[in-house]
């Protein structure tokens, strides 16, 4: 059995009272593209710095290419692509001066990457760093991240700041690396891309872990999302059938989030005045919140 690329075993960091994050377990491996999520706040950057070594763990441990994160940060770094939720850089350097001073850093001569990268985000690497817009410092992350072609991509809300264009752009990027065999490690709140760019999950709430699951799997859970239309929805009470997790009226509609047994729920409305019916799976969103209502 293989390594896997990150390795991270009851990881806790707390900041005195202060909540940080606890026991933290799960691993990513080699290719994967890994979903971090949870709301602002939950201990994502929180687990993200302390596996890049930038806060010091209270207890627990991780490896990152079999490399302890505490004792060989330094090998580990060579090898990693990292972009921050927040971006700061010398406002006086120009962007392509930043950029090489980035890969003067890992030792990479390849500076045509610089530019065939900036040219995709339409980057002016001409430009100040203080000139520039919070999307177009954002994109400076983007290349730094990706220039020197790293075997391990850590995104920290990569795309705030970015129009839906440029957003585009970025997916396409990280298709490409993960087509080299790149691992990706993606935190973000922003569940629609967790959901079309990541294999596997882990939801973290409160610096806490809840569940760690394939996006496949968490789709193809029990949950449904069951709408009635009826002239009169409000007439149609089915609140106290097992398995309605959530019941909402909506104009002609009434909605239903639904875990239970299906052949129960067409038991419950055969008799009930409504036109139409529409089953379908429900968005990682609406599992995200299930998941976070029921802890």
């Amino acid at each position: 059995m293989t390594q896997p690329i990150v390795d991270i075993k009851q990881l806790t960091k707390t900041y005195g009272k202060s909540r940080g994050i606890s026991n933290i377990t799960f691993s990513i491996e080699e290719g994967e593209v890994f979903g971090f999520i949870g709301p602002n706040g939950a201990g994502k950057s929180t687990t993200i710095r302390t596996l890049l070594n930038f806060i010091f763990p209270t207890s627990g441990n991780a490896t990152i290419f079999g490399k302890d994160i505490v004792k060989q940060a330094k090998a580990i770094r060579q090898q990693i692509g990292y972009l921050p939720s927040e971006i700061f850089y010398y406002d006086d350097m120009k962007v392509i001066d930043l950029l090489r001073y980035s890969a003067s850093f890992h030792h990479y001569k390849n500076l045509g990457r610089i530019h065939e990268l900036s040219e995709r985000l339409d980057l002016d690497t001409t430009r100040k760093i203080e000139d520039l817009s919070f999307g177009n410092r954002k994109k400076v992350g983007i290349v730094q991240a990706l220039l020197h072609e790293p075997k391990l991509l850590i995104l920290d809300e990569p795309t705030g700041g970015l129009d839906p264009l440029m957003q585009n752009t970025f997916f396409e990027l990280l298709k490409e690396e993960r087509s080299k065999g790149t691992t990706i490690f993606f935190s973000s709140h922003i569940l629609s891309e967790v959901q079309k760019m990541c294999d596997r999950v882990a939801i973290i709430k409160e610096g806490a872990l809840i569940k760690v699951e394939s996006v496949e799997n968490l789709l193809k859970n029990n949950l449904k999302n069951v709408t009635l239309t009826a002239s009169n929805p409000a007439a149609i009470n089915l609140s106290a059938l097992s398995g309605v997790i959530k019941q909402e009226t909506a104009g002609t509609h009434l909605k239903l989030l639904y875990g239970g047994d299906m052949k129960k729920l067409v038991a419950a409305i055969a008799d009930a005045p409504f036109n139409d019916i529409l089953i379908e799976e429900p968005s990682l969103e609406e599992i995200f919140i299930h998941y976070y209502e029921k802890e």
